[in-house]
């Protein structure tokens, strides 16, 4: 036999070896039976609250898997879901996960072993590192609305920090769909806009969410006053005329207080609310409560009146105006 022929025969007869080990070592506990529960201690370790996170979620192509098979390291694996939706595993070759749950996936893994004679009564666990195929998307009032990839571990605030935080407008409402049960939605109210002040509503994030970060209302003042303004108003902190008068710096010398009203949007259009803003301020009338969207119209003298003198100007008066928030 040639030298050539020799070594051939002799790594044939190594992997032969190897693999009779590797299927000894499987079939080690003699019982067969699957692997009793983790101890008190370890269930909240951050490995098993990872794998329960993952439970029964979808795969898909892109996807990053982690497969462990419990009492066989050897087949444990990192692999990536491929574009005709398949993965390649020792011993069972390739198999086909697009599509299917985690829970799907690995009893489909356990019967491919177990039918091979590789494994007896093998217990498989899929944790999904990374899904490519489940975004979390981010709606609403960001900087960067979109969609995020599922990248590990993530938290609320880890995505909206990704999405260039809030914008201006937004309120203290976010809504979370998850995926994995749409007809349940988490709705969360922010204490503060100050994320590091509000750790408690840092909730889990998982593949496949909606994010949907609420626009706060605005009531608006605009007219002859000292600081036209937008103030940003929530469920907790409304508005009346004379504390969004006061928040716009009150008016001025030439302001026709008599002459105020709120220009409110309706279904059928703009509502146009006389407010007698001079009994107001002299309390020989109720001060009036305004609701969100509301514009507080407060003319000039009868000169510049006439600038005003349509509620669409008075309307078209609000889109440079700055925003500013109210504090309760």
């Amino acid at each position: 036999m040639s030298g050539r022929n020799r070594r051939c025969l002799r790594s044939s007869c190594l992997f032969f070896v190897a693999l009779c080990s590797l299927h000894l070592l499987a079939q080690t506990p003699a019982t067969g039976e699957a692997p009793q529960s983790a101890p008190a201690n370890e269930a909240a370790s951050p490995q098993s609250t990872r794998l329960l996170a993952n439970s029964n979620v979808k795969l898909g192509i892109g996807d990053l898997i982690e497969i462990n098979v419990f009492g066989v390291p050897e087949l444990s694996i990192k692999t990536r879901v491929s574009g005709s939706g398949d993965i390649y595993l020792p011993l069972i070759d390739y198999v086909h996960v697009a599509g299917l749950t985690t829970d799907e996936a690995q009893e489909l893994i356990q019967k491919r072993l177990e039918a091979g004679g590789f494994v007896r009564g093998p217990h498989v666990s899929i944790f999904v590192n990374e899904s490519a195929s489940q975004a979390i998307t981010m709606v609403g009032e960001v900087n960067r609305p979109g969609a995020y990839p599922a990248v590990g571990e993530r938290r609320l605030f880890d995505l909206i920090s990704a999405a260039g935080g809030f914008t201006e407008k937004a309120g203290r409402i976010i809504t979370i769909e998850h995926h994995a049960d749409p007809d349940q939605k988490l709705e969360l109210h922010l204490t503060s806009n100050n994320l590091a002040e509000d750790t408690k509503d840092n909730v889990d994030i998982y593949p496949g969410d909606l994010i949907i970060v609420s626009r706060a209302g605005i009531v608006y003042v605009v007219g002859d006053v000292q600081r036209p303004s937008g103030f940003l108003v929530s469920e907790d902190n409304a508005l009346s005329v004379l504390k969004a008068l006061a928040l716009a710096g009150g008016g001025t010398r030439t302001s026709a207080l008599n002459k105020t009203r709120i220009l409110r949007q309706t279904p059928t259009g703009i509502q146009e609310i006389p407010v007698s803003l001079k009994k107001i301020l002299y309390a020989k009338a109720p001060d009036v409560a305004l609701v969100k969207g509301d514009i507080l119209f407060i003319p000039g003298s009868a000169g510049k009146a006439a600038a005003y003198r349509t509620a669409d100007a008075a309307v078209g008066l609000t889109t440079a105006l700055a925003i500013v928030a109210v504090h309760p």
